[in-house]
């Protein structure tokens, strides 16, 4: 049987590390404070943010964590897998076209981070059997949903909404792992009586 190898689940837990870390030093690196409650991410990886590699560090290292998990999720199905990775790369491209300033706008910025957000809500629908991956997408794409209306409507809240979406995207992967890795997960499969074929007679019968 496959089972997800310790450097994807490493590179699982490093992805909200850096995230949830990128965000929070950038944004005590900024002069006169920085409220993250309106302010987005990625204004702390504009031109103009003080520090702003802080947040472009972590943005790279989010999008590379994304595309090793990915490859190491074996037993995923593998367009699951693959809308996954094509989310990392859009992360990294985040990072790779930042806003000229905290308050313009992008329109390479803009597509990749749209890429991203979708890509991370909606693989876990195509990559987890039955209900559970689609379960879980729409979970996602409501919290990527909130983070949009916020967006359009110029809300109060638009940085929250961002960061309670992309957090849970960097957190799902890691519970996917964790959840593959499981010992009783494991010992029901490795254990599991082989199926018999019609016809045939068990064992012992």
């Amino acid at each position: 049987m496959r089972v997800v190898p310790r450097w994807a689940l490493l590179s699982a837990t490093a992805a909200p590390v850096l995230l949830i870390g990128g965000w929070t030093l950038g944004a005590a690196r900024q002069p006169g404070g920085f409220d993250q409650v309106v302010g987005t991410i990625s204004a702390l990886a504009a031109l103009d943010a003080t520090d702003r590699w802080i947040m472009t560090v972590a943005l790279l290292g989010l999008g590379i964590c994304h595309c090793v998990t990915a490859a190491g999720l074996r037993p995923l199905r593998a367009t699951g897998r693959l809308l996954f990775a094509l989310g990392g790369v859009a992360t990294v491209a985040v990072a790779a076209f930042p806003l000229p300033d905290a308050h313009g706008s992008s329109p390479a910025h803009g597509l990749a981070a749209a890429v991203a957000f979708g890509a991370l809500a909606l693989w876990p629908a195509l990559a987890v059997p039955r209900r559970w991956g689609a379960g879980a997408a729409g979970v996602l794409l409501a919290l990527v949903g909130w983070f949009v209306v916020e967006l359009v409507t110029g809300g109060s809240r638009i940085g929250l909404a961002e960061r309670v979406a992309a957090g849970a995207e960097a957190l799902a992967p890691l519970l996917v792992a964790l959840t593959l890795r499981s010992p009783l997960r494991l010992g029901r499969a490795r254990y599991a009586d082989p199926p018999v074929s019609p016809g045939r007679p068990e064992a012992g019968g």
